[in-house]
């Protein structure tokens, strides 16, 4: 089981990119095929069924396009104006209403009139991205520093650099590993 990045918690979308990663073993796509993805889905409370091909495809071109906005974001650039597009696209995918809930307070929050399909997840992600990339978490959100990861976080800590300890303690031991190597050559 992977640990979640911070603040994957509070947006699906920063979620979806991460479901694609590297690890010492190979990549890892938790939505390689539909059953992984319907999975997914219904784990971040967006239950819908990946029958195919088709819609498979929907939500891994949404993890792409999300996956360059936020680069993009992190990059201080303008992201490609199709990406931009693909996103928007798929924020219009369903047919949903902003409307009203009070639990502790109000909250706004969107409903589909089509809950469960693959279109009511894919913009129900696109409209997280937006509001991720266009809000208060989109300064925040960086990409790991560690070598070798693809991961996107939410950076809650002035201090920290890596989307989880276990990036952490691969680049300590790995600046350990130069240290002592640079100490042996230098006693020589």
């Amino acid at each position: 089981m992977v640990t979640a990045a911070p603040g994957e918690d509070r947006s699906p979308a920063l979620a979806l990119v991460n479901t694609r990663r590297l690890t010492a073993t190979g990549e890892v796509d938790d939505l390689a095929e539909p059953g992984g993805a319907a999975g997914w889905l219904r784990q971040h409370g967006l239950a819908a069924a990946v029958p195919g091909a088709a819609e498979l495809g929907r939500l891994t071109d949404l993890r792409r396009a999300v996956r360059e906005l936020l680069a993009a974001l992190a990059e201080h650039r303008a992201p490609d104006a199709a990406v931009v597009e693909t996103v928007n696209a798929a924020a219009r995918a369903d047919a949903a209403a902003l409307s009203l809930t009070w639990r502790d307070g109000p909250v706004r929050e969107w409903h589909s009139t089509r809950p469960g399909s693959v279109d009511a997840a894919v913009a129900a992600l696109a409209r997280d991205a937006i509001e991720v990339v266009s809000g208060e978490l989109g300064p925040l959100v960086r990409p790991c520093e560690a070598h070798g990861c693809i991961r996107y976080y939410v950076r809650e800590h002035a201090r920290r650099r890596w989307c989880s300890t276990t990036c952490g303690d691969r680049v300590r031991a790995a600046r350990h590993q130069r240290l002592v190597v640079e100490q042996r050559e230098g006693s020589r």
